[in-house]
């Protein structure tokens, strides 16, 4: 509970300060944590062992659902664009996870990878969705609401806000609840999950199941922020870039994704306005300085220290009982 009370006190803190800040630093907060909801369904299946290098298809269905379901169906309403967008990756998850729920290891990363390189592949051959170029996401309205073109923007971001922290108070549960335990179980042997009566392929297709809606809502939230998609989202160094963000945050907090997504796009925001030519250099650099030493992400920092002031408390009333 109290975890959960400080993700909800933490989400009104940022909402608050997006009214404060410029609005270059309420964009990059936007997608810094649209990009985390992706990151999630990332350290979903790496709880049980599973690496993803596909998990750009669903963030990428869902930021075409939200331009399509505008373009061709007359839908504007942010929610219901998320909806569908959510809907469809469930529904396309739900056939793929059949297959893949067979696989592990370096098996189950190349096919992701290359299920998600088959819609990179239809979006570019298409000239009726831009092809390469993608297109233009319209403004969204809020059940019947059309912010003006000066605070839509703000909404966005307040948006995304509200939704990250429902999405990490889920997950917070879900990692507590007895799917979350036996998720690691699997990772740890899954042998023994199935002398316990449990189906390791049938935990494995949930979870899948799960990690696409929830980073089809990130790229829906991120089609709504930017204004404008492309098959870029569907490309393999995007899968990779929500690997690289889970490896840097680590698995030991739902919070972990959300600030690794944050120094992640404020590192790369800074090499490339600083260093235009090799920002690709600057920005790993920093990352691998990071990933070296600390190797269990940057939620260790926030670990050690709750870890030190339990040991301290632990110490004071050891003397108080002495």
């Amino acid at each position: 509970m109290r975890t959960e009370l400080a993700l909800l006190i933490t989400a009104v803190a940022i909402a608050a300060g997006g009214f404060m800040a410029p609005d270059w630093l309420s964009f990059l907060l936007t997608l810094a944590f649209a990009k985390a909801l992706v990151v999630l369904g990332v350290v979903i299946q790496t709880r049980m062992g599973l690496v993803t290098f596909g998990q750009a298809l669903f963030y990428c269905v869902g930021g075409y659902a939200a331009g399509l379901a505008a373009q061709f169906l007359g839908v504007r309403d942010a929610f219901a664009v998320l909806a569908l967008g959510v809907g469809v990756a469930v529904a396309l998850a739900a056939i793929c996870g059949l297959l893949l729920a067979r696989y592990r290891d370096i098996f189950f990363a190349m096919l992701t990878m290359a299920l998600s390189m088959v819609l990179f592949g239809v979006l570019v051959k298409s000239s009726a969705l831009g092809s390469t170029d993608g297109f233009n996401v319209v403004t969204p309205t809020y059940f019947g609401w059309e912010p003006s073109a000066e605070s839509a923007k703000s909404v966005v971001f307040l948006l995304t806000v509200g939704i990250s922290a429902v999405a990490a108070i889920v997950f917070h549960r879900l990692m507590k609840s007895g799917l979350g335990l036996v998720s690691e179980a699997i990772r740890e042997n899954e042998i023994r999950v199935e002398y316990l009566g449990i189906s390791p392929r049938t935990v494995i297709y949930t979870n899948y199941i799960f990690a696409a809606g929830i980073s089809a809502l990130g790229g829906g939230l991120t089609a709504l922020a930017a204004g404008h998609i492309d098959p870029d989202m569907a490309f393999w160094t995007t899968s990779g870039e929500f690997v690289f963000i889970a490896i840097l945050g680590g698995t030991g907090h739902v919070a972990a994704p959300f600030l690794a997504a944050i120094v992640f796009a404020a590192v790369r925001t800074f090499a490339i306005q600083e260093v235009p030519h090799t920002w690709q250099m600057m920005l790993g650099s920093v990352l691998l300085i990071l990933i070296i030493f600390l190797p269990k992400g940057l939620w260790s920092l926030v670990g050690k220290r709750q870890h030190k002031s339990e040991q301290a408390a632990a110490g004071k009333s050891k003397e108080v009982n002495a």
